[in-house]
């Protein structure tokens, strides 16, 4: 799982795809009217045999975005759901130039339709205050983002 940051203009790339089970979710009555199924994401993938974390967090960089990865920050490891699942998640933090950010892409085969786009950092921290990000990692790099983000950047200059 990836954050993309730039630094140099403190933006942030993000992601925006579909999702059958937050649409399965809409049917719940605890959903508004307005609530959409594309859900605002950050790089993921599955390790593959062969891979370690750190290879597919490059692969689905260039994937899922188009986007050169300029360095690479391993942020944390955890469980998803650890009461009933043994899925666990590796979060990194990608240098890359916002600048070239954007467009729509994915792998056909595999039924991608990923459209990138850059917000200011600042705006990504208020969508997890008001709940526009309802994807729990992102949430959580996005906050680990917000509270390293002078030290990142120092780091990164």
């Amino acid at each position: 799982f990836v954050v993309l940051y730039d630094p140099d203009l403190d933006k942030v790339v993000l992601i925006e795809q579909f999702r059958m089970g937050a649409f399965a979710a809409s049917a719940s009555p605890w959903f508004s009217d307005d609530y959409s199924p594309w859900l605002i994401e950050a790089v993921a993938g599955i390790i593959e045999e062969g891979e370690i974390p750190e290879d597919v967090a490059r692969r689905e960089v260039v994937e899922e975005t188009g986007c050169e990865l300029l360095d690479l920050l391993p942020i944390n490891k955890f469980f998803i759901s650890q009461g009933g699942s043994s899925e666990s998640c590796f979060t990194f933090l990608g240098r890359v130039d916002s600048t070239k950010a954007g467009g729509v892409h994915g792998i056909k085969q595999e039924h991608e339709d990923i459209r990138v786009f850059v917000t200011d950092a600042v705006e990504a921290f208020n969508w997890v205050r008001t709940g526009k990000v309802m994807n729990m990692v992102l949430a959580n790099v996005l906050q680990w983002l917000q509270i390293n983000r002078d030290d990142v950047r120092a780091n990164w200059s």
